[in-house]
């Protein structure tokens, strides 16, 4: 099988990635100043917008999906979910990743011993089981906890809602195996054979990655970029587009 592929603009190679539930139309409020800079990949993830879903919830499947629709090299932009497959798509296959940009993106998702600065193993549970008997309604669900307590937080969710029916909607199974992989994707200890340059981008009222992660961040990068937008959710590029942008940018060598 093969993802649903959208290029447009000229330059340097950029992969984007969405993040669960989502799909490529996600991406709207960056693509025009991005391809004026860039040649864009915009990848739909396995079982999301127009992509059949994997055989299985196998990281490794997901990210040669993504490396086999991708460009020889390239600098790599992820969001949440998509933004594990990039960084797991650094780890795997160095000479293909130049560098990565990370938004709303944390190397575990759920809480473990000595790992507090994630979302409760009960939290994804609860989705899981919800998921199967309402996928519509859990999607929702997941989609309002991006924005809450956020700035624009109504407008966000708007937006958010109207960028998803753009796409056609992710499958039962696809959601089922993306959630499965936030919940055992672990890519702590690969942070330190990480060989490109990598910046992270949170919002600072992010209530699925919380703002604890960027200290935990230094102990396993210690040069890393990591950037806090004020005020911003889980999805900063929507609710703060245009400072996004220009910190993606910059941290994409395009200014």
């Amino acid at each position: 099988m093969s993802l649903y592929t959208q290029r447009l603009g000229y330059g340097p190679d950029l992969v984007l990635l969405h993040g669960w539930g989502m799909n490529a139309a996600v991406w709207e409020p960056l693509t025009p100043g991005l391809a004026e800079r860039f040649r864009l990949t915009i990848l739909e993830l396995p079982g999301h917008g127009g992509s059949a879903p994997a055989a299985t919830a196998d990281l490794s499947e997901w990210v040669g999906l993504c490396l086999a629709a991708a460009p020889a090299s390239a600098h790599w932009l992820g969001w949440s979910l998509g933004g594990q497959i990039a960084l797991a798509a650094a780890l795997s296959a160095p000479g293909r990743v130049t560098g990565l940009s990370l938004v709303g993106t944390t190397p575990r998702f759920v809480q473990d011993e000595g790992w507090s600065c994630a979302m409760p193993i009960e939290t994804f549970e609860q989705f899981a089981a919800a998921l199967h008997g309402d996928p519509g309604a859990t999607l929702s669900r997941f989609l309002s906890l991006q924005v809450r307590g956020a700035e624009h937080a109504r407008e966000t969710l708007k937006q958010l809602r109207a960028e998803l029916a753009q796409r056609p909607t992710a499958s039962e199974l696809g959601l089922s195996q993306g959630l499965e992989l936030l919940l055992r994707n672990d890519l702590r200890e690969g942070l330190r054979e990480l060989a490109c340059p990598s910046h992270w981008l949170f919002g600072s009222r992010d209530t699925l990655v919380p703002s604890a992660l960027q200290g935990r961040l230094r102990d396993y990068l210690p040069d890393a970029d990591i950037e806090e937008i004020g005020g911003a959710g889980h999805a900063p590029f929507l609710s703060h587009p245009y400072q996004s942008l220009e910190t993606l940018m910059r941290t994409t060598g395009a200014i």
